[in-house]
């Protein structure tokens, strides 16, 4: 009976280890990028016109995951819908905004209407990867 449990406790612990390896994404098949990581929120004072409505044309709602990309980003394959994965905090997220044009390698994880968790996340530098 132990060996049949052994066994059986083995067989998850692969299965889930396998589970989370095919959602990381391959370096080698994957472009890769060091970028700055910071957060915002569908408020009047972080954009332009409707804050629910990005650049665009998308809808936002509070509680989607999706991310806005500097637009030096954008001509390296970045562009509207493209899924983006963040190292170290998850993913795929869908572009649907971009950012003004001062920002650079940059990229900005949508946190609706929380601004106390957008602020807690701060500023990160981490690698993002896409196809």
């Amino acid at each position: 009976m132990k060996r049949w449990f052994l066994l059986f406790y083995l067989l998850v612990a692969v299965l889930t280890g396998l589970g989370i390896a095919w959602h990381v994404p391959n370096p080698v098949l994957w472009n890769s990028l060091e970028v700055t990581v910071t957060a915002y929120n569908s408020t009047p004072g972080q954009t332009s016109g409707n804050p629910f409505v990005a650049a665009w044309g998308d809808r936002l709602k509070p509680g989607m995951e999706c991310v806005a990309v500097s637009r030096d980003l954008i001509p390296l394959g970045l562009g509207h819908r493209a899924e983006v994965y963040v190292d170290g905090i998850g993913g795929p997220y869908p572009v649907l905004d971009k950012m003004n044009r001062r920002f650079k390698k940059r990229i900005d994880l949508y946190f609706g209407v929380n601004v106390k968790k957008a602020r807690k996340f701060g500023e990160r530098s981490t690698t993002i990867y896409w196809r």
